[in-house]
């Protein structure tokens, strides 16, 4: 995911895409390809042996190719709506989305794994990812998780976590002892298999809470700064599913849900910033904030609409979390660059493959 000002605000419908000519895509892929290369370098998270393509090519390795498709979060639906900044977000930022009346957003929510087919009801982690496009031409992309902090603190531990992943050749299935040695080695890992095993499971995507997990920077009109987490926080009460009602959901009951949820009326979620201490790791995603920091209301996201994704704009955008308008900044968290890096990989990948019609249904 590249640190860059080019963007594909618009997007391409299915039908349009079939008329686009191949140089055109081309070009998309070999520009987001070399900038986010370029910065993942920067960055100091490449070297001779882990590379933003490597790392990739482990993703993959993790279950059955699905050509055309996002490597992680492979299903989901596309979103629309509008966002309303408040006046505490612009204390803190001086980003265009905070003072504009109403922003326009696309938008993705989506299952974790790398199957576009799964059951919703076996997906631990949900996601959404959005883009605010203000009046200004600027643009804020968001990929954020229901998971509260990051499973591992490094990008090598990260690449561990995927690499235990991978099923074993004689078994097809991961090896536990893979799995066992992460754990032993990260106290994060054991907490993120905590939280997996207790959280509650939200019946809807518009009862679950999104976290950004990485940190960011806040830089106000007189130039102050201010470490930040971000979360959106659901208007629609939570309502948690037990292992019965939950084992006996359709496999697309999420979606399903959704739509039924958007006939009757808009979905919302509250913008809530959490101020970091002096204290607080700005640059580990593992290490959770205490709740006793300062949170402010900043706004509200509204959805509207859902299409599907294989026709709704969302398809066409790489959701880069370093994608940022003037006014937010990314912290040094190695681990939020080399998503920016792997997101880029992935988005060209799936890109060549549409081109060349290897698109799987």
């Amino acid at each position: 995911m590249p640190l860059f000002r080019f963007t594909r605000a618009g997007g391409l419908s299915r039908k349009a895409r079939a008329h686009s000519p191949l140089p055109w895509i081309a070009l998309i892929a070999l520009l987001l390809g070399s900038a986010a290369l370029g910065f993942a370098w920067l960055a100091g998270w490449i070297g001779h042996r882990l590379t933003a393509q490597s790392f990739t090519d482990s993703i993959e390795a993790t279950g059955p190719a699905h050509p055309g498709f996002r490597r992680a979060h492979s299903k989901g639906v596309c979103v629309s709506g509008y966002f309303e900044g408040a006046p505490a977000g612009a204390a803190l930022s001086s980003a265009r989305v905070f003072t504009q009346p109403r922003v326009p957003v696309l938008g993705r929510l989506s299952i974790g794994g790398g199957d576009p087919h799964g059951a919703d009801n076996s997906a631990r982690v949900r996601s959404i990812a959005l883009q605010l496009s203000s009046d200004d031409g600027q643009v804020w992309r968001m990929a954020m998780n229901s998971f509260p902090f990051f499973a591992v603190p490094t990008i090598e531990a990260f690449h561990e976590q995927t690499l235990a992943q991978t099923p074993d050749p004689a078994t097809g299935k991961p090896d536990p002892a893979k799995m066992a040695a992460v754990l032993e080695k990260y106290p994060s890992a054991r907490a993120f298999q905590q939280w997996a095993r207790t959280a509650p499971w939200p019946d809807s995507w518009a009862s679950t809470e999104y976290n950004s997990v990485n940190s960011f920077w806040f830089v106000a009109a007189d130039g102050q700064r201010r470490a930040v987490r971000w979360q959106w926080q659901p208007q629609t009460p939570l309502v948690a599913m037990d292992e019965a009602t939950r084992q006996g959901a359709d496999a697309d009951f999420l979606s399903q849900d959704l739509q039924q949820r958007l006939v009757a009326g808009p979905v919302r979620w509250n913008l809530v910033v959490t101020l970091a201490g002096p204290q607080d790791d700005v640059d580990d995603p593992s290490t959770p904030w205490p709740a006793s920091r300062q949170q402010v209301q900043a706004g509200v996201l509204t959805l509207q609409s859902m299409q599907s994704q294989e026709e709704g704009a969302c398809g066409e955008l790489n959701f880069d979390p370093l994608i940022l308008p003037t006014g937010i900044e990314r912290s040094n968290d190695a681990i939020l660059a080399a998503r920016s890096a792997v997101y880029s990989q992935s988005f060209n990948r799936r890109e060549r493959e549409r081109a060349r019609g290897q698109e799987t249904r």
